[in-house]
């Protein structure tokens, strides 16, 4: 179990890498994912920054390509949330699987703690393609010591008083659910962050 930090830790820097939904798509930067993030950890007594890394748009291999500069030296882990615009573009799972399988590479050769949050695909692309994406996640979480959450969108998907109009984006009460459902798991990060750098 987690245990809060103590005021005189110094902050734990956590970088939000991914797409729209983590760069809070249409909403004010207050009630984007990071910030609701952090804002809740803090909460708990955790000294942690969340920085938003999402750009909209951004595919996996889009990603890949801006890692170094979105991921700076001082960073202590990474919350990965990619993959929902590859799914939705109909792009190769390979491909993504590629770029993500590079991405948790990368940053585990760095020694930055990592969660990985996954994604489902929409039943209308076919069983063969939700198969070969939605195994993506699992596999790679098997393949590295990442702390693994399997669905980023749990509990909002498909809820539309959650999303925005159009059915894809959460609204700010959707991402405080993201926030109130990865949260366990981002403490298990802080966790790991926490024995990295020798502490208690």
């Amino acid at each position: 179990m987690a245990r809060p930090a103590g005021a005189a830790d110094p902050a734990v820097k956590i970088v939000a890498f991914g797409d729209s939904l983590t760069a809070g798509f249409n909403l004010p930067a207050s009630a984007a994912f990071p910030a609701k993030l952090e804002e809740r950890l803090r909460a708990k007594g955790y000294a942690v920054e969340v920085v938003n890394a999402g750009v909209s748009g951004d595919t996996a291999s889009g990603g890949l390509a801006r890692l170094d500069w979105s991921v700076p030296e001082g960073s202590d882990g990474v919350i990965v949330e990619l993959g929902a615009n590859d799914m939705l573009r109909g792009l190769d799972p390979g491909v993504t699987r590629a770029a993500l399988d590079e991405i948790v590479r990368r940053l585990s050769e760095r020694r930055l703690a990592i969660l990985l949050a996954g994604m489902r695909a929409i039943p209308n692309l076919g069983i063969e393609y939700v198969r070969g994406f939605e195994s993506i996640y699992a596999e790679i979480a098997a393949k590295y010591p990442v702390v693994f959450y399997p669905f980023f969108l749990e509990g909002i998907a498909g809820e539309a008083r959650l999303n925005q109009r159009d059915g894809l984006h959460p609204t700010a009460a959707g991402v405080e659910r993201i926030v109130a459902g990865i949260l366990p798991k981002t403490e298990e990060l802080l966790a790991r962050v926490r024995d990295r750098k020798g502490g208690n």
